[in-house]
């Protein structure tokens, strides 16, 4: 955000050199990485939605949820999955669908495919209700992957983590600076909320760029802190004393100490080994063993976590005597643990629910808006581009008229659909009298 003009208006010497730097600084960075940080905010705010957008672009996977409801159980899954891949050996992840019409999702690590890749596991997508395959996928090959992908990593895999992580820093630095210009003083308060209607559109737009990077600098700020620590977890893990728990973190490297028999423990069985300390608990995720030394690691969710898609509730059953080896309990977490498992939740939205997530779809497309408008002022006050006079009498009329005339052609629709709306109340009230007299 430029530094709007305030005519009249005397400052000492040291407040007019810091005003000159930071507005440097939020010149060269708007300029100079406004296109990133739109980027980045564009891939996010399609990101909240990955879930949806695949769906969307993959009707195939959508599934008919039957009148019983009842989903297989996960031995059958895993009997299923193994089917269709016999040559994967090593552990699976089975993580259960959030809805009852998403299918369910076997994770595995590390297959052949992509074993060079810096991250592109195997998706599998299972009905769970019948055990079928829908599909088996790479992690990037898909459209929201690829979009999450180019979001966290700018497609160049560790190199562009780090690149995002310093990108989050400097959107920190573009916000403050931001914020720092717009900051007109207590006796200038008001002229500062004050929008220009002096037919300028440049004036117009420029307006614009402060209302709306006023407004959505706290989302912004938020949203590149929590990014930066997501990208480079071990900055915030050091500071916190909780090394270990980035997102995604697997946790304890948990081994089986039992003796091998011939009666290893069913993933039906260490769900309900893991659930004994958790017993009104979700799952969420059952990790298979690998190897002889392997135990089941369940991924459970207490009803009062903050992180309901990737919680820290955590138990490993031992594979072969079916004891509990270890237990991450998230209400037993240090302050600075619990910080970090904040993180994931405030990036996405996903800790205020539907109204946080999309909230956090608009605040993505905040950056994209402040760099266009904030490089319209920039070319036009260097001459590259000419004002424009708005006619707001105009402009008003025109919104008038295009809206009441919108308005007439939606009440005439719906006067023409009222007769069959009437007739069709009509036979379900005639059927349902006809039900109740039976």
């Amino acid at each position: 955000m430029s530094e709007p003009h305030y005519p009249l208006i005397v400052r000492p010497r040291f407040i007019v050199d810091a005003r000159k730097f930071w507005r440097q600084c939020h010149l060269v960075l708007a300029l100079g990485l406004g296109s990133l940080f739109a980027l980045i905010g564009l891939t996010g705010s399609l990101s909240v939605y990955r879930e949806e957008l695949d769906s969307l672009f993959n009707p195939h996977l959508r599934i008919e949820i039957p009148q019983d409801g009842a989903p297989l159980p996960p031995d059958k899954i895993l009997v299923s999955l193994r089917k269709a891949h016999p040559d994967r050996h090593g552990a699976w992840t089975l993580e259960m669908p959030l809805t009852p019409d998403r299918p369910l999702t076997a994770w595995f690590d590390k297959p052949k495919e992509s074993v060079d890749a810096y991250y592109s596991p195997l998706m599998v997508s299972i009905n769970p209700y019948t055990g079928a395959v829908l599909d088996s996928r790479l992690w990037g090959q898909t459209f929201s992957t690829w979009i999450l992908d180019l979001h966290a990593q700018l497609q160049l895999e560790a190199t562009g983590r780090y690149l995002a992580a310093i990108l989050g820093g400097l959107l920190i630095l573009s916000t403050v600076s931001g914020l720092y210009l717009w900051w007109p003083g207590w006796r200038n308060l008001a002229g500062a909320f004050h929008v220009r209607r002096d037919g300028s559109l440049i004036r117009l737009i420029f307006d614009f760029h402060r209302w709306l990077g006023l407004a959505a600098a706290g989302f912004l700020l938020l949203l590149a802190f929590t990014g930066l620590h997501l990208a480079y977890p071990p900055l915030l893990e050091s500071l916190t004393s909780a090394e270990g728990m980035g997102h995604g973190d697997a946790g304890p490297n948990v081994r089986s100490t039992a003796v091998p028999n011939d009666r290893p423990v069913t993933a039906a069985e260490a769900i309900l080994v893991a659930r004994g300390p958790f017993p009104s608990s979700e799952v969420r995720r059952v990790t298979t063993p690998a190897g002889e030394l392997g135990v089941y690691r369940v991924n459970l969710c207490q009803r009062d976590e903050i992180n309901q898609h990737h919680p820290f509730t955590t138990v490993w059953v031992d594979r072969w005597s079916g004891q509990i080896r270890d237990v991450r309990n998230p209400h037993r977490f240090s302050p600075g643990q619990t910080v970090t498992v904040w993180l994931w939740p405030l990036h996405t939205g996903e800790a205020f629910g539907a109204v946080g997530r999309f909230l956090w779809f608009c605040a993505g497309l905040a950056p994209t808006l402040l760099f266009v408008s904030g490089l319209l002022h920039w070319l036009y006050r260097h001459g590259w581009i000419a004002d424009r006079q708005v006619d707001w009498v105009e402009l008003t009329d025109n919104i008038r008229s295009k809206t009441a005339g919108s308005a007439r052609r939606i009440g005439a629709a719906w006067t023409a659909r009222l007769p069959r709306m009437q007739t069709w109340i009509d036979k379900a009230a005639r059927e349902i009298l006809n039900q109740l007299r039976r």
